[in-house]
């Protein structure tokens, strides 16, 4: 199988200035693999690190100490000892995130939004247009609200943009943060769908899903992460 995704005894502590310098382990050693076609969700109790292990893979994070590799146009890259341009290189071509939160833009319309990312790629603006239509159809987000700043949307709503966005450039690794908070089963049933068609393609997919039914429809492993430490499992 090919590894997409491999983190060695990668460690973050944060360090509250404000408070005398006070540190935080947040995780310890962790060490992760993820193939290409799988799903691997990150599980355990708030405050164990999943949403920091996440962000430390996306670059948001910089660890204490450890290594992520990400396959990045057929080699592996480095990204904690990577440039800042390097990063930004492996974030468009093959590093796609999906949160909860859609970061608005003023002015820029929800189909505008959805392309942007596959029109950054050189992708024909007419080839563009056409996959996020498709995209904000699945996701049942009404046209009429396509050509309007999402701004004005309900939560739900920039949601499904936000999730639009992130699964139209097809990435060969896919970090989910929560895609499903707050969505009604309908909607949630349309994102368990994009998953799983981005795992038949071959993407290798890192999660973090509160919603168990939907954890038990696209999880092939759990990576079960518990406060200053991480361990990793496999469970039915």
């Amino acid at each position: 199988m090919t590894t997409r995704l491999r983190v060695e005894n990668l460690s973050k502590t944060f360090v509250l200035h404000n408070q005398q310098g006070i540190r935080l382990p947040v995780f310890t050693d962790a060490c992760l693999e993820v193939n290409a076609g799988e799903c691997v969700v990150l599980h355990g109790h708030s405050g164990s690190g999943k949403s920091t292990l996440l962000r430390s893979l996306y670059g948001n994070y910089l660890p204490d100490s450890g290594q992520i590799w990400v396959g990045h146009q057929g080699e592996m890259v480095e990204l904690v000892a990577a440039e800042a341009r390097q990063i930004l290189a492996v974030r468009r071509h093959s590093l796609g995130w999906v949160s909860q939160f859609l970061r608005v833009i003023p002015r820029i319309s929800a189909l505008n939004l959805v392309m942007q990312p596959l029109l950054e790629l050189g992708v024909d603006k007419a080839e563009c247009e056409e996959r996020a239509s498709t995209l904000l159809t699945h996701l049942n987000v009404p046209q009429r609200l396509w050509h309007l700043a999402p701004s004005t949307f309900s939560g739900g709503e920039q949601q499904r943009v936000n999730i639009a966005r992130g699964f139209i450039v097809d990435y060969p690794i896919l970090l989910l943060d929560e895609p499903t908070a707050s969505l009604d089963a309908t909607n949630r049933a349309a994102v368990v769908t994009l998953i799983q068609q981005a795992k038949q393609r071959g993407a290798a997919i890192v999660g973090i899903f509160h919603d168990e039914d939907v954890r038990d429809q696209v999880a092939d492993r759990l990576y079960t992460m518990t406060p200053a430490s991480v361990s990793a499992e496999v469970q039915p």
